[in-house]
């Protein structure tokens, strides 16, 4: 007989012990990376920090540390006597809703068509030019907040000084000691307030004393409001500064097609609200030269920063926009001063951590490095090293808690840049110090702004992919006008770079970078993505079908009848690559690329896939889709057993070519693959070992996540290694990739999409983190909705001993592996709305998962179900 009251107390400890009693209590949704637990994690060290750290103030913009709500975004510098604080707002742009049409295409189209089919592809080169339409506008800048010190900070102590990125809570943290008082600064951006937040204190009483301002490089005018208040209004150019003309590997083109006459239009208005707030019991606000404000004396300060603009959607006009960017700004700053400092870092943190909590990641090589790795502190010192030291150290460490923290940075970098409701993240994410930044800042639809949203599904960031969507349905809007009167087609089609007024026409310049119409096409690949990997119908149905079909509608008129039979593109390029024609001329218009067709291949199929699931597969179109796609092209393989770039084997001047362009198929596509492909992996294999090593850090990234997709983790883990090079600032053009000391990806410049991937030569940057993150994941697991691949890509020597936590699996199956000395021991998998089938693959081992709703299961070694749990979310 059971006691009384003991049932219950034996609940409650099997509710203790599954982890999810607090979550219970508390209404605190349990995270995904905790759902499941192995007992292997508890032979690895959990409790090493996610942390970009510095032992200095930044001394370059690669240096400074980011931080960001999906809107605003700010760099942290970190200066002692005077520090700067870059600030953005991601609806600052020069310029106006644009007509991208050109009435005069079609018969340039016709004469270009006509040199293609006639051989002369040098010719048709040169022709394709007037098909080019004017530049992208320009991402701009919000301005700078500064903060003077007293001349005490001068004389800090250099060796109290550290500057931390915490990836956990978001938030950096600037810590040192001058004239015996220790100082810290606390840096923030909340999504849930809209708001910067900065905390500055000190040990001692009244040690305080500073002076904050507003600057920035556009029109602007400044001044004190109600005493504690500093208001910043001003404008972005209506018409960008005409584009420079990019040196070797980068021409970005000169002059823009059409000379513009008229009167420069009125541009986006912007207006930024600091408020300033210190101890009750300490301290003295004043107002300096009616722009600045001064502390006197003070116990802490705390900074409130807002911004908005008047940028009303991409089809309103600046001056029609009813919006007031000032009435928004001290708005929105109401309601942050509601709550206090603690309250706001609360909210903050809860938010961020609701998404960043979702998967969490623990590599070793083995059990002792587990736990020195976990501190990383130098072995002969009691001393913490910075991040730049531990990036120049793995060439010969590989210290895969460094693969670790680059992994999450990529995951946090697209948190703090892309939300609901915010801008698609361009080129730089949301970061800019310039008014014309490294390639405008604009986003890239021939790879950039695809990559920086690759981690948004496997590394469980679903949400952060909603800016994405909402961008592709204005471009397909401008692109249906662009489709219509350029190419006499329906549906809508959009090139190689827009910007925030959802640009469709070609970019201005030569034909190898301008003349590509598979942008918009690609972006619809992703809408697919997103219901193999979330099964949400309703969003397949309301949003994606739509764009889905408008797309497919412009390729079926797109392609032309070629010879034999086969439907072709005609005019065509491989992005930014040339080739030698059989004259010995050099030229980049042909027809049918490979990465058209795959492109093709791969939207048909997936319309095809919707349909079906949409219950529209006797549709018209479907109909038209399906004898198209008998009509394509395959991929071929050239003489030398690679894989063909473009229809023709033309001869390759650059083979170490930065672009992938022709293995997209691979990834991040799946019209070849292992099992169904094998003689095309192969060639994709030559092509990849064709190609080298070398490039940016974007096309590093992409190569490790196509190495991992043949299932070759040498070469993968090669490509993850290759990333890992210090670049210098000063000597930028002495590298090509690496990355920065604040992990940022060189191209060089900074590019983000690497950052995502794991993130031409000038020193510039942009973004490309996500691509790291991506490739990674990709190593660890790979799905089609019906397959799982375990740990298909896994360096067994390099990797020997580790767990990941929460990764995304198509099918709408949350996944959680561990292994140790590099083999699998146990697997996690659960659903938590639909039930499904999945066959599990693992080292030539295969069985069938019967997957519930709403239960979790456990599988071993040999891929057997050991235990089954309730999923309590």
């Amino acid at each position: 007989m059971i006691p009384k009251g003991f049932s219950f107390l034996l609940f409650l400890l099997v509710l203790v012990e599954s982890r999810f009693f607090l979550g219970l209590v508390l209404g605190v949704a349990v995270k995904d990376k905790d759902v499941w637990s192995s007992s292997l994690e508890e032979n690895m060290n959990s409790t090493r920090s996610l942390e970009v750290r510095f032992n200095g103030p930044a001394k370059h913009w690669t240096d400074a540390l980011p931080i960001g709500n999906g809107r605003l975004g700010a760099m942290i510098w970190g200066g002692v006597a005077n520090e700067t604080i870059n600030l953005n707002e991601d609806t600052l742009w020069t310029g106006t809703p644009g007509d991208y049409t050109d009435p005069d295409a079609p018969n340039t189209l016709s004469k270009v068509r006509k040199l293609v089919d006639d051989g002369q592809y040098a010719e048709a080169t040169a022709a394709a030019v007037n098909l080019s339409g004017n530049p992208s506008d320009v991402y701009q800048l919000l301005g700078d907040m500064k903060i003077e010190f007293s001349d005490t900070h001068a004389a800090y102590d250099e060796e109290t000084y550290q500057r931390v990125l915490d990836l956990d809570t978001a938030t950096v943290k600037v810590q040192y000691s001058a004239n015996e008082v220790e100082y810290t600064r606390e840096y923030f951006t909340s999504n849930p307030d809209e708001v910067v937040v900065i905390k500055i204190s000190g040990n001692k009483a009244s040690c305080l004393n500073f002076v904050v301002s507003l600057d920035s490089k556009l029109h602007h005018h400044s001044y004190v409001n109600n005493k504690n208040q500093i208001i910043l209004d001003g404008s972005c150019p209506g018409r960008r500064v005409p584009p420079k003309v990019y040196g070797n590997g980068n021409p970005k083109g000169s002059s823009p097609k059409k000379s513009i006459k008229t009167p420069n239009p009125k541009g986006i208005r912007y207006s930024a609200v600091l408020d300033l707030q210190i101890s009750d019991d300490a301290g003295e606000l004043q107002v300096v030269n009616g722009r600045k404000l001064q502390v006197k004396g003070g116990n802490w300060a705390v900074i409130r920063l807002t911004a908005s603009s008047s940028f009303d959607g991409p089809f309103t006009k600046p001056v029609d926009s009813k919006k007031d960017p000032r009435s928004e700004s001290l708005s929105t700053m109401d309601s942050a001063k509601r709550y206090s400092y603690s309250d706001l870092y609360a909210r903050h943190v809860d938010d961020y951590q609701a998404l960043f909590h979702r998967v969490s990641m623990q590599l070793s090589n083995s059990s002792k490095s587990a736990v020195k790795n976990s501190i990383n502190v130098k072995e002969d010192k009691d001393e913490v090293i910075t991040t730049a030291q531990r990036v120049k150290s793995f060439k010969t460490s590989e210290d895969p808690s460094t693969v670790e923290l680059l992994f999450q940075y990529g995951r946090y970098l697209l948190i703090a840049c892309s939300r609901p409701g915010t801008q698609p993240s361009n080129l730089q994410g949301i970061w800019n110090k310039d008014i014309e930044p490294a390639w405008d800042g604009a986003p890239h639809l021939n790879i950039n702004l695809q990559m920086n949203y690759w981690p948004a599904l496997s590394c469980n960031l679903k949400e952060c992919q909603e800016p994405l969507f909402d961008y592709i349905s204005s471009l397909s809007r401008n692109g249906n006008k662009t489709a219509k009167v350029n190419y006499g087609a329906n549906g809508w089609v959009a090139h190689q770079v827009s910007d925030i007024w959802a640009k469709t026409s070609p970019d201005r310049g030569q034909a190898v970078w301008a003349l590509w119409q598979m942008g918009g096409a690609w972006l619809c690949t992703h809408l697919w993505e997103h219901y193999t990997y979330t099964m949400e119908k309703e969003f397949l149905r309301n949003k994606a079908y739509p764009l889905m079909e408008g797309c497919a509608a412009f390729l079926l008129d797109w392609l032309i009848e070629g010879p034999r039979g086969i439907l072709e593109t005609n005019p065509s390029t491989s992005p930014e690559h040339t080739f030698t024609a059989p004259d010995g001329k050099p030229a980049s218009v042909s027809y049918s690329s490979t990465m058209d067709i795959q492109i093709i291949q791969e939207v048909f199929s997936a319309i095809v896939s919707a349909a079906e699931e949409l219950g529209k597969s006797n549709d018209d179109l479907i109909a038209r889709v399906r004898k198209a796609q008998a009509r394509l092209s395959p991929t071929r393989i050239a003489r030398d057993g690679s894989i063909m770039e473009w229809a023709q084997e033309f001869e390759d001047p650059e083979v170490h070519h930065r672009h992938l362009s022709h293995l997209f198929g691979l990834f991040p596509g799946h019209t070849i693959d292992l099992e169904t492909t094998p003689e095309i992996c192969k060639a994709a294999e030559n092509t990849l070992k064709k190609r080298g090593e070398e490039g940016p850090g974007w096309s590093t990234t992409w190569k490790a996540a196509l190495w991992a997709r043949l299932h070759d983790s040498e070469h993968a883990y090669q490509m993850v290694k290759h990333l890992f090079d210090l670049v210098d600032p000063d000597h930028e053009s002495d590298f090509e990739g690496g990355l920065y000391a604040n992990l940022f990806t060189a191209h060089p410049p900074f590019q983000i999409d690497a950052n995502f991937a794991f993130v031409i030569r000038r020193a510039d940057f942009a973004i490309y983190h996500g691509r790291f993150s991506a490739a990674v994941a990709e190593m660890l697991v790979q799905s089609t909705v019906k397959d799982l691949y375990l740990l298909p890509a896994l360096p067994r020597d390099k990797w020997p001993n580790g767990c990941v936590k929460g990764l995304k699996a198509r099918g709408g199956v949350t996944v959680s592996v561990c292994w140790s000395e590099g083999d699998l021991e146990e697997v996690g998998l659960w659903s938590n709305d639909r039930n499904s089938v999945k066959r599990l693959h693992y080292r030539g081992t295969t069985a069938t998962a019967n997957i519930a709703s709403g239960r979790v299961y456990t599988f071993n070694k040999q891929l057997k179900c050991v235990k089954t749990d309730t999923l309590l979310l």
